[in-house]
């Protein structure tokens, strides 16, 4: 080989190691985000476990942990309902379980509106 065709492959070498390493720091740049994403939901779901313990009776806990099993979404933003309201001040901590209920079911899709017509 020749000293130009050395040259070439020299630079080639490091041009593709070069966008290597840059790939690899944005990968472990992606990678850091997304774990302080992930801390910071889990600081803000303990929160909110932590509210649900002194804003609801043990039934009404209770029986959001079984929507939450159910429905993990649903039961999230139940407990931010719960903590607005009681922000608002619409009820006085703890939260009873038929008050719960009630909650529960005014945020829920009216299933019984619909109607089926025989032609």
């Amino acid at each position: 080989m020749s000293t130009s065709q050395d040259d070439e492959l020299a630079l080639l070498r490091e041009q593709r190691r070069i966008a290597l390493q840059q790939q690899l720091e944005a990968q472990a740049s992606q990678q850091a985000d997304a774990e302080v994403k992930a801390q910071q939901a889990q600081m803000e779901a303990a929160q909110l476990d932590g509210a649900m313990r002194t804003l609801l009776s043990n039934e009404a806990r209770s029986r959001l942990a079984t929507v939450a099993l159910a429905k993990p979404a649903r039961a999230s933003s139940i407990k931010q309902s719960i903590v607005q309201l009681h922000s608002q001040g619409k009820f006085q901590p703890p939260m009873s379980d038929d008050q719960l209920k009630q909650l529960l079911a005014s945020q829920s899709k009216s299933r019984r509106s619909a109607s089926i017509r025989r032609i």
